[in-house]
């Protein structure tokens, strides 16, 4: 039989306690250790606060294609950050349409575009549009000249920014023969007609830039 000496037995006790201590001690270095190999805290502040939105009168690709749709390919000027700004849509005209009525349907087209509510995404980038009422549009009176458009109210009664959308949104489409930025409107028959000209000022200031008119006939 093995003995045991007493010595012994003492010096392995010892040893068992110094390695129950010595883990007692590494444990927690160990843990700290561990934490350490993830992300460090930073004293550099990063609270920038909430991430950016979108650029005003700003628009994804995908999204200008999908309110221009299928049809023939507009652009109607709507408000956004004081100005106006053109944006994609479309209009359908039947095949084998006249030249003098499909300019009509497409002026009727881009009013209806111009009264339509903007996409979620053209809100939330700013753009919006004054003209509130569903207008009508007719071509020329028997004695107004060929690329005269007639609106179902007086050019006069509309609110400014209202007239300048209209007047850059056709002035700018194939609607008017013109291809000097100008379009005569009026308003019922035999109301005067006036010459409109989509200048840069009232693109730029279309809430407070007059538009000039001029009556038709005059050079």
């Amino acid at each position: 039989m093995r003995r045991h000496e007493p010595g012994a037995s003492r010096q392995r006790h010892q040893r068992r306690r110094q390695r129950r201590a010595a883990g007692a001690v590494l444990l927690p270095l160990l843990a700290a250790v561990l934490a350490g190999c993830g992300i460090r805290s930073t004293q550099v502040p990063t609270d920038f606060g909430p991430a950016p939105s979108r650029l005003p009168c700003s628009l994804p690709a995908a999204e200008s294609t999908a309110t221009a749709g299928p049809g023939i390919p507009v652009q109607a000027f709507l408000l956004c950050s004081g100005q106006l700004v053109a944006v994609d849509r479309s209009v359908r005209i039947p095949d084998g349409t006249a030249e003098a009525e499909r300019r009509v349907l497409v002026a009727q087209g881009l009013l209806d575009e111009l009264a339509a509510k903007p996409s979620a995404a053209e809100s939330e980038a700013g753009y919006s549009t004054d003209v509130r009422q569903a207008l009508r549009v007719s071509g020329p009176d028997r004695r107004d000249p060929e690329n005269t458009f007639r609106l179902s109210v007086r050019p006069q009664r509309l609110s400014p920014a209202e007239l300048a959308q209209v007047i850059c949104t056709f002035a700018d489409s194939e609607a008017t023969a013109a291809d000097d930025g100008t379009v005569i409107l009026g308003g019922p028959a035999p109301t005067p007609l006036n010459r409109y000209t989509c200048t840069t000022a009232l693109r730029t200031h279309p809430s407070t830039e007059p538009p000039n008119p001029k009556p038709v006939g005059t050079p």
